[in-house]
């Protein structure tokens, strides 16, 4: 079957499943004498001491920034909460761009909104921000912002053409779809109520070159400015997300059997790396549903696959579906509603095999690529419907690149329900395969279209009830990925939130647990435009700190930054306190007469 020949074409060569030792790496405290330092060769004991960070400190949160720059952004962050304006924004854009025309559109924009928000127009005019930026230790995670500005008719119409198969088209498919993993046309336009996320429609197969090239130009552009840069890259960028869509049921409908496994075996609602499945009892169950003989069932669960525990766990069980057993024509599944065993996977023709082929083979020149430039990929989370699959498709490209150190960053959307099952089981299989785990922790950007579509379409909502609930989730997968960071020097995890205390539950644990900024396993970032009074501070501090910063055109750009300042109005009406701070600097320099400060 087509997915299983393309998958271990990501894979390296690697012992699958090695045994864990129970001992964990030890870490030497600063008072210990001379040791080796994690992630950083041998160095004297005797760490230099992590400065005080205070976000409240507004002089130092502004020193890289001109009083110009300052009251900019005070000017657009009060804009950006004014609820009336941005309900108008789309009619004022185009009003001002008919009166002043183009080039003076462009001036007003790149004064104001573009100019805040983003960092230029290409590769070379960008570099003096990056520049600047690293002299006052904060680093880029780069990002080209171009959207194609598409009605929602016609985002909706390209959606609906690339996310049904010729199956479904056909009508021999479509029932034997999930809801939750079929395109809806209320839904089409993936724009609608999301957060700062830039979208990508699928065209055809030259459009996912050019994107790819972008990519590698992105790549490019970072290892010329730093050794330690990330590029955010989105895989529906890269591929039909019909193949996204199928790999996602596919991979959900797995899981879902193990589980319904584990309730006949009395492990109802225990956390993912705490149920652990009988084997024989697992066989005997599976042997009743009729999905195969007793012997080929047999013949999948061996110890050279599972150990010899005689128990099987959630890794152990997902590694099934790509093994080298004869599983495949057996890649069967209950319904839990009908009791009638269904295929995992649709067929595909022969032109939707190539295209997940393509796809598969993009990730891996922008991987070689990245490993040539040293510059690190971050591979951006994006809806639930489509998220299991780019998650276990950025597995893949960990198993391969990882080996020595991250490489490849995964995205885990802390407001998702099984956020923590999601981490715990990544880092357990990078510690198994003996891989380097990279992680960025988010909040997520899908909230309200989730939420819309889960009510609409009529399956269990995926996000945490509160944003309290979504905090603690925060806080708990950090904290056990840092955890993990105390006892494996080469795993890395970026702090991605504009949440104060959320920031300062890092530093808190970071000092627990003897993890040092020095180290860099530990990175923060914030949106370009926003935050500064966390970033800056951090990065004068010694902590390794990014700004995500999008570029390109005004006009190719705008799209993807008026819908940002539309839909973040709420996070916007949250920069009271940035803008108090900017205002303390801006009265502090008024009065010392420095209101032509020189950042240096």
């Amino acid at each position: 079957m087509a997915l299983r020949r393309a998958l271990p074409a990501l894979r390296p060569c690697i012992p699958r499943f090695v045994q864990l030792s129970t001992a964990p790496a030890s870490r030497e405290q600063p008072a210990a004498g001379p040791a080796a330092v994690p992630g950083g060769g041998s160095a004297t004991a005797v760490r230099p001491p992590v400065p005080a960070v205070d976000f409240g400190n507004a002089q130092e949160a502004y020193r890289s920034r001109r009083t110009w720059e300052l009251a900019r952004s005070l000017l657009v962050l009060r804009l950006c909460a004014w609820p009336a304006l941005l309900a108008r924004h789309e009619q004022l854009l185009y009003v001002s761009r008919k009166l002043l025309g183009q080039r003076l559109f462009n001036k007003l924009m790149k004064m104001t909104f573009y100019g805040h928000f983003v960092a230029g127009e290409d590769q070379e005019s960008i570099q003096p921000l990056l520049r600047h930026y690293r002299a006052f230790g904060v680093s880029a995670i780069l990002d080209y912002g171009v959207e194609e500005d598409l009605s929602p008719e016609e985002a909706e119409h390209k959606e609906m053409e690339s996310c049904t198969s010729a199956a479904e088209r056909d009508g021999s498919g479509t029932n034997k779809r999930d809801k939750q993993y079929q395109a809806h046309r209320a839904f089409g336009d993936r724009r609608n109520g999301v957060i700062s996320a830039r979208t990508y429609f699928y065209a055809n197969e030259a459009k996912c070159d050019s994107h790819m090239e972008t990519f590698l130009r992105c790549i490019e552009a970072s290892g010329r400015v730093s050794d330690d840069g990330f590029i955010a890259i989105k895989l529906t960028a890269l591929g039909r997300p019909q193949f996204l869509l199928q790999f996602s049921e596919v991979l959900a409908k797995w899981r879902c059997f193990f589980h319904q496994m584990a309730v006949e075996q009395g492990q109802a609602g225990l956390a993912a790396m705490d149920t652990k499945l009988e084997v024989a009892v697992l066989q005997e169950s599976v042997a009743k549903l009729g999905i195969a003989s007793r012997a080929e069932i047999e013949d999948w669960f061996t110890a050279e696959t599972l150990g010899v525990s005689g128990t099987m766990d959630l890794l152990d069980w997902s590694s099934l579906i790509d093994s080298r057993t004869k599983l495949s024509k057996h890649l069967v599944v209950p319904n839990a509603q009908t009791g009638q065993l269904e295929p995992l996977l649709s067929r595909f023709t022969e032109e939707e095999e190539l295209q997940m082929t393509r796809m598969l083979q993009r990730m891996d020149v922008l991987a070689k690529k990245a490993t040539e430039m040293g510059v690190r990929l971050m591979v951006d989370a994006e809806q639930t419907y489509f998220q299991p699959a780019i998650s276990r498709l950025t597995l893949e490209m960990q198993r391969k690149f990882n080996v020595e150190k991250p490489l490849i960053f995964n995205t885990y959307q802390c407001y998702l329900k099984d956020a923590y099952d999601n981490v715990t089981l990544d880092v357990e299989l990078a510690r198994r395969e003996g891989w380097c785990f990279g992680a960025k922790l988010v909040r997520g950007a899908y909230l309200a279209q989730e939420r819309a579509r889960a009510a609409e379409i009529g399956y269990e909502d995926p996000i945490n009830p509160t944003y309290e609930a979504t905090n603690a989730m925060y806080h708990r997968c950090l904290d056990y990925v840092l955890e993990e960071l105390k006892h494996n020097a080469k795993a890395k995890v970026m702090v991605a939130s504009h949440n104060e205390d959320t920031v300062r539950f890092a530093l808190r644990r970071m000092e627990e647990l003897g993890l040092h900024p020095a180290d860099h396993q530990v990175y923060f970032g914030q949106l370009l435009g926003m935050c500064d009074q966390i970033s800056f501070p951090l990065g004068q501090a010694g902590y390794p700190v990014y700004k995500y910063v999008p570029y390109g055109p005004v006009m190719e750009v705008l799209p993807y930054l008026s819908r940002r300042a539309l839909e973040n109005s709420s996070l916007m009406k949250g920069t009271h306190r940035e803008r108090q701070l900017l205002w303390l600097e801006l009265l502090r320099r008024l009065r010392t007469g420095n209101l032509f400060h020189r950042p240096a």
